[in-house]
């Protein structure tokens, strides 16, 4: 049986988080995320710290397909309002919800948030 890893480069957890290492960097700097430095000075980051910001990921969806980024943006017309992630592998989900679950996540750009794939829907959590 594989042993978990316990620290991440900044790269490897920027994308494990869907950011780019400048948001990482950023973080850290306005102590958003706790990092420590290796033997080179450079940054890493726990496991444990990484699970924190992700959230306890206790959600209760039977949806297996989880894809997280960060938004790109955020329309609104009428009832309906389209958001659209850029994901943290090469690729972009769009999903078009209701104005009020948008406004509910508070969904703004630059914000982690996931696309939950069920059937031929799209979700969004945050």
């Amino acid at each position: 049986m594989p042993r978990r890893k316990d620290l991440y480069s900044a790269q490897e957890a920027a994308r494990a988080l869907g950011i780019s290492l400048d948001t990482l960097r950023r973080w850290d700097r306005t102590g958003r995320i706790r990092t420590e430095r290796d033997a080179a000075n450079r940054r890493v980051v726990r496991a444990s710290e990484l699970q924190r910001l992700r959230g306890n990921g206790d959600e209760a969806l039977s949806a297996r397909n989880r894809f997280t980024g960060v938004v790109r943006s955020v329309e609104i017309e009428g009832l309906l309002a389209q958001v659209e992630i850029d994901l943290t592998e090469p690729a972009r989900a769009v999903a078009i919800i209701t104005r009020e679950a948008a406004e509910e996540l508070g969904l703004e750009e630059g914000m982690r948030a996931t696309a939950v794939v069920k059937a031929t829907s799209v979700m969004v959590e945050r």
